[in-house]
């Protein structure tokens, strides 16, 4: 038997995503041709979780939003090492147990360590205390 060329064995991935392309635009160009235009103050409104929107756009975020948008990544990440770890979990045997051990207490620590440092709590009282407690440490008093 020989052995397959580039071109074959990059086929069948080309061809996928080819018909992705002209599926995708074809739902678009449907949904252009077919579609109702409704142009009326309700349907240009943004849409906020049912309620009217109040405020501007640009206004500004706290930093513990963001702080809290890079946790969800970074224990997305965690999750998505789980899975491969635990389907070549029987072949490594104890190898691979304690390397995730490990992978596990350093995910933990870091969660203990934003979790000390207030990054998890929203209230004012918390983040309140949290500011006290930095100046305490660098010798501020309030």
């Amino acid at each position: 038997m020989q052995t397959p060329t580039y071109p074959e064995l990059y086929f069948p991935i080309l061809f996928q995503a080819l018909l992705g392309i002209l599926v995708s635009a074809g739902l678009l160009a449907a949904g252009m041709l077919l579609g109702k235009r409704v142009k009326n103050r309700v349907k240009d409104s943004p849409y906020e979780c049912g309620m009217e929107p109040i405020g501007t756009a640009k206004e500004r975020f706290s930093v513990k939003f963001y702080l809290v948008a890079m946790l969800f990544i970074l224990f997305d990440i965690e999750a998505i090492f789980l899975y491969p770890w635990a389907v070549v979990f029987r072949e490594l045997k104890m190898f691979a147990f304690i390397e995730m051990l490990l992978f596990i207490i350093l995910i933990l620590c870091g969660f203990f360590y934003i979790w000390k440092k207030g990054v998890l709590s929203w209230s004012d009282d918390a983040v309140e205390a949290a500011r006290l407690e930095a100046l305490k440490k660098v010798g501020v008093k309030s």
